[in-house]
């Protein structure tokens, strides 16, 4: 009551690996950016407000 590993078996267990393992990496770019793009969004108005406040002196 071996367990017998076929190479189509290999091969499916490396793919399902890969699928995750890109995926995931998807996602992490994708977080990486949004919370980049927030950051640069929020200095940028803070920004506006410093030279707004500037030209009102």
């Amino acid at each position: 009551m071996g367990f017998e590993t076929s190479p189509l078996g290999i091969l499916a267990v490396t793919a399902l690996g890969l699928m995750v393992a890109f995926t995931g990496g998807i996602a992490y770019l994708t977080t990486i950016e949004w919370r980049d793009r927030r950051r640069r969004e929020r200095e940028m108005r803070e920004n506006q407000s410093v030279s707004k406040k500037k030209k009102k002196k």
